[in-house]
């Protein structure tokens, strides 16, 4: 970490941590432990049961996810920036964690859930404010809290999803408000490729933190890098996508390795 130019992408890995379960690992990971599978873009832009259903399982998880704090390799990072020893942190994750924890160069890869958009005019609106709307519009979820299972997932009995209500666009009356993240089956947004692109052309390395890189938005950047011949090094419990290409392969939690790069403590 003594190249100022670092350029970082983080992924759920980074955030198990502080409680944030990720997707993939083997055995442990939400799909291996659930029937829970990842939303398709169409099917959420097509299906009105599908959006029911997103809207009322994330608005109970919502409370729990948007109070989740940073964990010390997020810290770590802002202040590895704000020392001038990396350049920007792309992250694939929707969690914020990084901008709690301070850092201030942070390309949101997948989009954010504290934001939601309208798919038909150019309204957004903040994650918290859409909350109290939603609670507004659904008084019999006040016990949704019990829905939520141990391993942060969220059961909820068919006939609440069926009866659960979510608003219109109050600019344009479209029904198909979507959080501001990129669902699989959509396509990273070409500026934000782009500007991934001259970020790691102008750096000296790229580290990998926390991710499978099966996702090829971040697979991607690995391949990037290679191609400009910059070294690469991968911090990840299990194998990734990109290991061959690794100069460096750490199997390890982030939380054991980052923060003790400059002995970090606290924040």
């Amino acid at each position: 970490m003594d190249k100022p130019k670092i350029v970082v992408l983080t992924g759920a890995g980074i955030s198990t941590e502080s409680g944030i379960p990720d997707y993939r690992s083997e055995g442990v990971g939400l799909y291996a432990r659930s029937n829970h599978k990842p939303i398709q873009h169409m099917e959420f832009v097509r299906s009105p049961s599908v959006r029911q259903r997103y809207w009322a399982r994330n608005f109970v998880g919502w409370p729990k996810f948007s109070s989740t704090e940073p964990n010390a390799t997020h810290y770590s990072l802002a202040r590895f920036e704000r020392e001038g020893r990396l350049q920007c942190v792309v992250t694939q994750n929707v969690d914020r964690l990084h901008t709690k924890a301070g850092s201030e160069n942070v390309i949101e890869l997948h989009g954010s859930g504290y934001v939601v958009k309208c798919l038909s005019c150019d309204y957004k609106i903040d994650r918290h404010e859409f909350q109290h709307i939603l609670n507004d519009l659904n008084p019999e979820f006040k016990d949704a809290p019990d829905m939520i299972r141990p391993d942060g997932d969220v059961e909820i009995p068919q006939e609440y999803i069926d009866n659960f209500r979510i608003p219109n666009c109050p600019q344009c009356d479209d029904n198909r408000l979507k959080p501001e993240i990129v669902f699989f089956g959509d396509n990273v947004p070409k500026t934000r490729v782009n500007s991934i692109a001259e970020m790691i052309y102008a750096g000296d390395g790229l580290l990998v933190l926390g991710s499978s890189l099966l996702v090829f938005s971040g697979y991607r950047m690995v391949l990037q890098a290679k191609d400009l011949n910059l070294p690469v090094a991968i911090v990840n419990i299990g194998e990734t996508r990109a290991d061959h290409l690794a100069d460096l392969k750490l199997s390890a939690k982030c939380g054991d390795v980052i923060p003790k790069l400059f002995n970090f403590k606290n924040k």
